[in-house]
Parts: structure tokens; C-alpha cells; sequence
């Protein structure tokens, strides 16, 4: 194993431990206090530093579904996607244990979800529903980071991209399931809850999943082509699908191409 792919491995265990501590916790301790739009903007603002911070070491995937559309879209490999899988719930599992700890050993903390945060369905909607909903937002939600750190897109603002759309999501989906989008984060809170939402927890494994899935092969489909066929250089192959902007990366512009060279480049398909 390579010391870069060590360093993304730690840093993606770190980011989706702080994703689970601030972002989960913000509903633990203030779901009644703050509402459904502060934990929202939780989960968007925690993810928005996060891409900026671990973002050009890693891709900031810090979970799962993410992981498995950039797979799928070819811009990691398959052992490269598996580490990244186990860092990011031993991650979660790690965030999440940090809850129990202050919720249940640190004077009077109170889970204000009742369930530590953990994804649910059966009250406000039904297995079926709890699928879809999960599914769908998920879909939006890596489609949108496919597209904005696409080689035609403007890398600089990825990140607040992917932010708000993390938001947004939480937004329509807290109501009804806690909103997951995220295996690592369901799984986590849900081994320290038990009961009910350590049963269903599978349900926030597999929809993320699926929606991501489809998600890839969806941008697929609509993303433009390369005007070039010929591959980047070494040194700017971003194995982890994330291409946002390093300050110490300088862009060299391409060597101009004799006619005759030029004519045998054509756009992809």
C-alpha cells in the first residue's frame, strides 16, 4: 500500500468521524432545541469544510455511496474503493461511539433523537417509502458531485456545491428517515442504538447504494465529451474523483500542435 493511498485512508476515517460527531451530534443534542434546518446546515457546513480541507488529498468521499459512484465512474480502482470503504465506517463506528460516550458518561447530555441519532422508517413512512426516498436523494446528491468535479466543470466551487446539496437534501429527508445518504453514517449510530434502528439499518446501507449506482450510470449518459482522446499527465490524474483546486498544483498550459497532429484528435463519444 502507498503512503498516498495511507494518507487518504487516515483522512477519510478522520473526515467521516467529524462528519458523524458534528453533523449527527447536532441532532443528538439540538434536533428539539434548533430544528430540522440547523442540523441541516450541520451536515452541509461540516461537509463544505471538509471537501475544502481533506478534499485534494482524498476527494473528500467520506462515505460510501460517494465512493461507489466514483468507482463506477471509473476514477478509483476496486482496491482502492475497498479501503476507502472500511476506513470511512470504522470512521462512523468511531464518531458515533464518541456520541454514546457524552450522551450516556459526561453530566447531563441528553439524546434529544432518543436514538443517537440513527436513521428510522415506520412512523411518518413505510419501508417501501423509506427505500425510494433514500434512493432518490441520494441519486442528487452523488450525481451533483460527479458533475461538479467533472473535467468540465469549475473545480473551485465544488465543494460549496456539494455542501448545499447535502443541505438541501437533509431537508426534505429528516422528516422522514433522519436522512442517511449515507451507509457510514447510518451504520455507526445505529450498532450504539440497538432495537429497531440496528434492524433496519440495512435499508440505509443498500438505498444509498442503489441511488448512487444509478447515479453513475445517469451522468454518464448526460456528461459532455473530452475534445481530446489523449490521457492526462501522470502527475494530474486524480485517482479519488475529486478534482479540487491545490494551491500548490500550477497549471501549465498544453504545447500548441502542429497542424497535421492536430487532425487526429477528435471528440469522444
Amino acid at each position: 500500500m502507498s503512503p498516498a493511498l495511507v494518507r487518504s485512508l487516515v483522512l477519510e476515517f478522520v473526515g467521516t468521524l467529524v462528519l458523524v460527531l458534528v453533523a449527527v451530534g447536532s441532532a443528538v443534542t439540538g434536533i428539539r432545541t434548533m430544528g430540522p434546518l440547523a442540523v441541516a446546515l450541520a451536515f452541509g457546513l461540516t461537509l463544505l469544510v471538509l471537501a475544502y480541507a481533506i478534499g485534494p488529498v482524498t476527494g473528500c468521499h467520506i462515505n460510501p455511496a460517494v465512493t461507489l459512484g466514483i468507482l463506477l465512474s471509473k476514477g478509483m480502482t476496486a482496491a482502492e474503493a475497498a479501503g476507502y470503504w472500511a476506513a470511512q465506517f470504522a470512521g462512523g463506528i468511531a464518531g458515533a461511539a464518541i456520541l454514546w460516550l457524552l450522551t450516556s458518561s459526561f453530566g447531563d447530555v441528553v439524546d434529544q433523537t432518543g436514538q443517537l441519532g440513527a436513521n428510522n422508517y415506520g412512523v411518518t413512512i413505510s419501508l417501501g417509502g423509506a427505500f425510494l426516498i433514500e434512493a432518490l436523494l441520494t441519486f442528487v446528491f452523488v450525481a451533483v458531485i460527479l458533475l461538479v468535479t467533472g473535467r468540465t466543470a469549475n473545480p473551485g466551487f465544488a465543494g460549496l456545491a456539494i455542501g448545499l446539496t447535502l443541505a438541501a437534501v437533509h431537508l426534505v429527508g429528516i422528516p422522514l428517515t433522519g436522512t442517511s445518504v449515507n451507509p457510514a453514517r447510518s451504520l455507526g449510530p445505529a450498532l450504539f442504538a440497538g432495537g429497531e434502528p440496528l434492524a433496519h439499518v440495512w435499508l440505509f446501507i443498500l438505498a444509498p447504494l442503489v441511488g448512487a449506482a444509478i447515479a453513475a450510470g445517469a451522468v454518464r449518459l448526460v456528461s459532455a465529451p473530452l475534445v481530446s482522446e489523449e490521457p492526462a499527465p501522470a502527475a494530474a490524474v486524480d485517482r479519488t474523483g475529486a478534482e479540487l483546486p491545490s494551491d500548490t498544483t500550477e497549471r501549465i498550459p498544453p504545447p500548441a500542435r502542429a497542424p497535421e497532429e492536430q487532425s487526429r484528435h477528435r471528440p469522444r463519444a
